[in-house]
């Protein structure tokens, strides 16, 4: 009888056949990517060596999250995802196709260059959040942190492959060697997504949310949910100085360390080597560290690995400084990922994701076009210097914003938190519906004088709640003249709104909203109404 290896926990998602079929698909095209990347990199040192120009590749390949990632998370949240994500990717290989033409035909200029990588960075951005959302309907929820986990191993694994292609392709035939390359991988991913038969939703009787207001429910969802304002902190402070190296390193191996293309391919192997092996060993790390310890342990390791490399004028302790670089970006990032992921809910999660995805991609952008500006007044050492003194610095000063959830406890024998108001009145429904004007919901509660201070406290949980669902904006009364009366006041943009809150709310919110109830006296529950605006 055949021996049976069990598979390593890291490779559990797999199990699931569209999953891994899209991961592997996914592989390629983020290897693609990398190829495309290396070879845009390069041929600006060819084209404008200066250093804020080489470090603004980088900046044009992120920028465009930071400006398209949040519509393209609400469109992915509204329209069919898997058509979402087709269009994507036939928008990246058509424009790295026309790259590859005219660079092959010598009319590409330094800022052509820069913006067909801006234009091909647009498709990426419209790509990510879709994507990161999706992952959630391949697997079971007991694989998703391990399939959120896996999809960082196999874009760092991409990292290490697709760079050290990308400079042999450059040696061996040019940098528009680079670009076709990445055409054929998404043309892969394409052909995966076609073939992927995603499960028709059921219509629901409440209309499908419109761009503008989607997005503004994402932004209120972001805005009062403490866990993601936490994570996207947490992003900002790691990525914004551990971006000099992205913005740095063609002139760093180039200048610094004397070396060609190869090397430079090489040493983002390395790091993405690295990063893959730390993949593999992050389960058991998170074992001993909370999340909020392995971003900051992780943070510290990668301004030391800066430290590192701003003192390296030898490919050795450069090799050592870029390991150290990819197992602790790995860590920091995928743990950051998994928590923006666990922190949103299913109807807003590629608008949430995209709203991480903004943040932190626009200030690395941010970071990298600062770190090309400091270089290029200053010199490379010193750049990277100031980037590991400085990040260290960031790192201990948000350390205290925790990234680790925290169920809430429910409400035990709790009455109804939202008790069911009066249906509509028939000579109003007409009224009702996505043109409605804006409702007021109002909860009439009786809270006993010697109860006031814990009140207040549940109801800065409901606060957030109502705001996480869609409300416009909230507020609570208490009664001057009696004070065991209190009014809790909230606006949602519409009558279809108000109906999308009940759908929008999680076991945790219900949880929140019972104990405030559970303070409530009298034999009835608290009073609920609404109101229609009927004066423009």
């Amino acid at each position: 009888m055949p021996l049976r290896l069990p598979m390593p926990r890291a490779f559990l998602p797999l199990r699931h056949a569209v999953f891994r079929t899209l991961w592997l698909a996914t592989l390629a095209s983020n290897i693609g990517m990398w190829v495309q990347n290396t070879g845009a990199g390069w041929l600006m040192t060819s084209l404008d060596p200066a250093p804020l120009m080489v470090s603004l590749v980088q900046a044009a390949s992120m920028l465009p999250v930071f400006l398209l990632a949040l519509p393209a998370g609400a469109l992915a949240d509204i329209i069919d995802r898997r058509v979402f994500l087709i269009g994507a990717q036939a928008w990246v290989l058509a424009m790295a196709l026309l790259l590859a033409v005219l660079t092959a035909s010598g009319s590409l200029g330094p800022w052509g260059l820069l913006a067909l990588t801006f234009a091909i960075g647009a498709g990426s951005a419209m790509n990510f959040p879709a994507w990161a959302a999706t992952t959630n309907e391949l697997v079971p929820r007991e694989d998703l942190v391990g399939a959120i986990a896996l999809n960082g191993i196999g874009f760092n694994l991409a990292r290490a492959l697709g760079p050290a292609l990308g400079g042999f392709a450059i040696a061996a035939a040019g940098p528009q060697a680079a670009f076709v390359l990445n055409a054929a991988a998404f043309l892969v991913l394409i052909v995966a997504l076609v073939l992927w038969r995603r499960p028709v939703e059921p219509r629901g009787r409440i209309p499908k949310e419109h761009l503008v207001s989607a997005m503004r429910a994402g932004l209120r969802f972001v805005s009062a949910s403490p866990a993601m304002r936490a994570a996207i902190l947490r992003a900002c402070t790691f990525f914004l100085f551990s971006a000099a190296v992205w913005g740095l390193l063609p002139l760093f191996v180039r200048q610094q360390l004397g070396l060609g293309p190869q090397a430079f391919g090489l040493m983002l192997g390395v790091m993405g080597l690295s990063a893959v092996a730390a993949g593999f060993a992050l389960p058991s790390l998170r074992g001993r560290l909370d999340r909020s310890g392995m971003v900051f342990w992780a943070s510290i390791g990668i301004c030391a690995a800066m430290g590192i490399l701003a003192a390296s004028t030898h490919w050795a302790p450069a090799a050592l400084g870029m390991l150290l670089y990819g197992a602790s970006w790995i860590a920091a990032g995928s743990t950051l990922g998994a928590s923006a992921q666990l922190a949103a809910p299913g109807w807003v999660r590629a608008r949430a994701i995209a709203i991480y995805q903004l943040s932190f991609f626009g200030v690395m952008a941010l970071g990298s076009a600062l770190a090309g500006w400091v270089g290029g007044r200053f010199g490379v050492p010193l750049a990277l210097g100031a980037a590991a003194g400085l990040g260290a610095v960031a790192a201990v000063a948000v350390r205290g914003w925790r990234i680790d959830s925290v169920a809430l406890a429910p409400a035990a024998a709790a009455p109804a938190p939202a008790p069911e108001p009066e249906a509509p009145d028939p000579a109003l429904r007409a009224l009702l519906g996505e043109h409605s004007g804006r409702v007021l919901e109002v909860v009439r509660y009786c809270i006993d004088p010697t109860a006031r201070d814990a009140f207040m406290a549940a109801m800065q949980e409901v606060r957030r709640v109502r705001l996480r669902s869609g409300a416009a904006t909230w507020r609570l009364y208490e009664d001057v003249a009696h004070p065991e009366r209190w009014v809790e006041l909230w606006t949602v943009e519409s009558w279809t709104e108000h109906l999308r809150e009940e759908a929008r709310r999680t076991d945790w919110d219900r949880a929140a909203l019972a104990r405030a109830a559970a303070l409530h006296r009298g034999e009835e529950p608290p009073e609920a109404a609404r109101f229609l605006n009927v004066v423009p």
